[in-house]
């Protein structure tokens, strides 16, 4: 599995209070991050894959890494689509 980065040219994004809102800005679509997905996106740091990411947060999360990953390919997925994210180069 490859490593995942953010493609940082199609989106905008803004913290507020802790929550963390990106703008699509092909699609206009808008998602609003907070808890474990914020988590994840954070994560997405161009050097993990899905599965390092789920190794990584399981025990901040106190969750077994095999759930976490089955959760965290749901949501990069959503990412994908968006052309928020992509394999690494």
């Amino acid at each position: 599995m490859a490593a995942l980065h953010k493609l940082t040219g199609n989106f905008a994004a803004t913290d507020v209070d802790g929550e963390l809102l990106i703008v699509d800005l092909d699609g206009g679509e808008l998602f609003s991050l907070s808890g474990t997905a914020r988590s994840v996106w954070d994560s997405i740091d161009g050097r993990r894959d899905e599965s390092q990411i789920a190794e990584h947060l399981s025990a901040a999360f106190d969750v077994d890494a095999a759930t976490l990953e089955a959760d965290i390919a749901v949501f990069v997925e959503e990412l994908r689509a968006a052309a928020l994210i992509g394999p690494a180069k």
